[in-house]
C-alpha cells in the first residue's frame, strides 16, 4: 500500500478530528439552550431583585425591567427559539430539496417553479413576515414559523436547482431515465446522494436565517409577547435600562449570535464529509 493511498484512506477521519472543535460549540450550547429550565434557578416571573438591579446574590445576571431574574429568563428563552428555527429549517430543507430535484427533471415543473421562485424572492422579508403575521388569528410564533417557512423556500429551492441541475445531466442520471425509472426514483437514488453537501450546507443557513427572523420579529414583538422569556423580546423590553444593568440586553444578544455562529460552523464543518459522489449501480 503506497503512502498515499493510506493517507487518503485516514483522510476521512482526520477531517472528523478536525471538524469536532467546530461542532462541539455548537453541539454543547443547544444542549445548554434546551436543558436550560431544569438549571433555572428562578421561576420566570416571579421578582427576585428590584428593577434592574446589578448583578447581586440570588441574580448572578441581575434583575429586568421587573425585578425577575435574568439568568431565569435567559435559560427559559432558548428552548421555543432552537426548536422554531429547527422547524423552519427541516421543512424549509425538505420541500426546497423535494421541489429542487423535480424541477431540474421536468423542465416544464422547474420553469413554473423557477417563475414563482423569482416572484416570491422579490418580497422583502420583513414585508411578508408582517402580512402573514397580521393575518394570521391571533399572530404569535406560529405566524412567524410559518412565515420564515413561506418566505424562505423559494430561495432555497433556487439553491438545490442550481446544485441539481449539472446532475441531471449527467450520464448516469441519463442511463436511469431510459430505463424507465420513476421520478422518485432518480430524485431519490441518482440525485440526492450527490447533493448530501448541498443540503446539509442549506440546513445549517436556513437555522441560522431562521433563527434572525423569528429574532427579529421577536424584537418587533410581531411573534412572542410577554412575558415569554423570548431572547429577542428580553432585548427588547429591558433597552430602557440598559445602563443600569447591561446584562439584560446583551445576555441574550450574546445568546443568539452565538447559537447562530456556532451551529453554521458545525453545519459547515459536517458538510465536507459527505462530498463524496455516491453513484447507484443498480
Amino acid at each position: 500500500m503506497s503512502a498515499t493511498t493510506a493517507a487518503r484512506k485516514r483522510s476521512p477521519a482526520s477531517a472528523r478530528a478536525k471538524a469536532l472543535p467546530r461542532i462541539a460549540p455548537g453541539v454543547l450550547l443547544v444542549l445548554l439552550a434546551l436543558c436550560g429550565p431544569f438549571l433555572s434557578p428562578h421561576t420566570i416571573d416571579t421578582p427576585v431583585t428590584g428593577p434592574y438591579m446589578a448583578p447581586g446574590d440570588g441574580a448572578p445576571l441581575g434583575g429586568d425591567q421587573l425585578g425577575r431574574d435574568v439568568l431565569s429568563r435567559l435559560l427559559h428563552g432558548g428552548t421555543a427559539l432552537i426548536g422554531s428555527a429547527f422547524l423552519v429549517a427541516v421543512v424549509v430543507t425538505l420541500v426546497a430539496t423535494l421541489l429542487g430535484c423535480i424541477a431540474v427533471l421536468r423542465p416544464a415543473v422547474g420553469r413554473a417553479v423557477e417563475r414563482a421562485a423569482d416572484v416570491a424572492i422579490l418580497l422583502p422579508p420583513i414585508l411578508g413576515i408582517m402580512l402573514i403575521a397580521l393575518a394570521w388569528p391571533g399572530g404569535g410564533r406560529w405566524a412567524v414559523v410559518c412565515a420564515a417557512i413561506v418566505l424562505g423556500i423559494p430561495y432555497a429551492v433556487r439553491i438545490v436547482a442550481s446544485a441539481a441541475a449539472p446532475l441531471a445531466a449527467s450520464g448516469y442520471v441519463e442511463a436511469a431515465m431510459a430505463r424507465g425509472e420513476s421520478l422518485t426514483y432518480i430524485a431519490l437514488r441518482e440525485l440526492l446522494p450527490n447533493l448530501r453537501a448541498t443540503v446539509l450546507a442549506l440546513f445549517g443557513l436556513r437555522f441560522v436565517e431562521a433563527t434572525y427572523v423569528i429574532s427579529m420579529a421577536g424584537f418587533l414583538q410581531i411573534g412572542p409577547q410577554p412575558p415569554d422569556p423570548d431572547w429577542s423580546l428580553m432585548v427588547r423590553e429591558n433597552a430602557p435600562g440598559i445602563l443600569l444593568n447591561p446584562w439584560a440586553v446583551v445576555a441574550p444578544s450574546l445568546a443568539i449570535a452565538l447559537l447562530a455562529i456556532t451551529v453554521n460552523l458545525a453545519s459547515t464543518a459536517l458538510a465536507p464529509q459527505f462530498v463524496r459522489r455516491t453513484v447507484t449501480t443498480s
